[in-house]
């Protein structure tokens, strides 16, 4: 009797997880991915969204130096010794459009590859030399 126990004892010793409970672990993963995903990838939106904005506030900034000093708004960013940053160049595309008299800006922001397929909500962002911060997707948490 003492010899049928043993292998049994043995065999209970050395296992391992079932199949049910490695998938039960699988679906549980795939749940929280499922839940996490959508979320990241609406946080990394937002962060690209913040990263442009404040790119063009301090254009804004460089705009009314510029005006102080030569009577007109720059035309280009280049005039305003600036470029698109790595962290922005990827996402968004920024110009600054000029009136023919200089005396009024528009700065805009139009997204690029995954951050326009993302970013439906807000689309392109623009901001004048009045200060007003427009979207054209009609996002009212746009501009924060």
């Amino acid at each position: 009797m003492e010899l049928e126990r043993c292998p049994t004892t043995r065999w209970r010793q050395a296992a391992g997880f079932t199949l049910i409970e490695l998938m039960i672990t699988v679906v549980i993963v795939a749940i929280l991915m499922a839940v996490a995903l959508p979320s990241y990838r609406q946080h990394v939106i937002r962060s690209n969204r913040a990263a442009v904005e404040a790119f063009m506030l301090e254009v804004a900034n460089r705009q009314e130096r510029y005006l102080l000093d030569r009577r007109s708004y720059a035309s280009s960013l280049s005039d305003l010794a600036l470029s698109v940053g790595p962290e922005i160049s990827p996402n968004y595309t920024v110009s600054v459009s000029n009136t023919g008299t200089g005396l009024a800006y528009t700065i805009t922001a139009t997204p690029i590859g995954a951050q326009l397929t993302g970013d439906t909500d807000c689309g392109v962002l623009a901001l004048d030399q009045l200060g007003i911060k427009s979207a054209s997707g009609g996002g009212d948490r746009c501009w924060k």
